[in-house]
């Protein structure tokens, strides 16, 4: 007899990290519950992949979650003055019943998205330091509360990979993964990578209650100020 099809409901699944673990998820075999805040009337659903929408924040989330063997949060804010200065409690309160919705479908299996400046808000070279850092504060404590939430939530076999400084670029699939903080020297995660490491965590098993670390060496362009003008604009 073939092995029961296992089920993974990824959350923020529009988002371009969120896309990707869909890909990613679709690949390795899983039938996907694709959830974003709304998703347009002629979203394609598959064999393998169907499309909710519902809003983390403030939905009932079980229904969704119910007889699935993994959650990924893919959620993420928009960069904008507004989340800057005043972040919704996205990471937070949506986290928070995202897991609720789990404790009460019994679904153990959890991977979220914080960042490497959680842990280590010295990374990356000054340039970053002195402006990327102040400016994304409010959101890097906001993640860091969600982590602390996680560690004390009961039932709950989660993983908050920490990637760096987010680009849009191909997979690669030689990302480096370190305990806790990106390795000195590196600054960059590209979502595509950071995709696949979520699936790759929730279909092996990898890093239970850990905050594991993820990036690679990018071009010189790419770890510029330029770029950081460019993506923020």
């Amino acid at each position: 007899m073939a092995d029961k099809q296992k089920t993974l409901v990824i959350f923020g699944a529009a988002g371009t990290t969120g896309a990707a673990a869909v890909a990613c998820a679709r690949d390795r075999g899983f039938a996907v519950r694709a959830v974003e805040h709304e998703w347009p009337a002629d979203a394609p659903d598959g064999d393998d992949v169907t499309h909710h929408s519902a809003d983390v924040m403030d939905d009932d989330l079980a229904p969704l979650i119910d007889g699935a063997d993994a959650v990924i949060s893919a959620i993420g804010l928009s960069m904008s003055m507004r989340t800057v200065v005043d972040p919704p409690p996205l990471y937070t309160k949506g986290t928070a019943n995202i897991v609720a919705a789990m404790q009460e479908t019994a679904v153990r299996r959890l991977a979220v998205i914080s960042a490497t400046f959680v842990e280590d808000a010295g990374a990356g070279p000054l340039w970053f330091r002195v402006t990327a850092m102040p400016a994304l504060a409010n959101i890097y404590a906001q993640m860091a509360s969600m982590e602390a939430d996680l560690a004390r939530a009961k039932d709950i076999d989660w993983t908050a990979a920490r990637p760096g400084w987010l680009l849009d670029r191909p997979f690669t699939g030689d990302y480096k993964v370190t305990d806790e903080k990106i390795t000195p020297g590196l600054l960059r995660t590209r979502h595509a990578d950071l995709a696949d490491f979520l699936v790759r965590c929730v279909a092996e098993g990898l890093h239970i209650g850990e905050t594991p670390a993820i990036a690679r060496r990018e071009s010189e362009l790419d770890e510029s100020p330029l770029a950081l003008k460019d993506e923020l604009v």
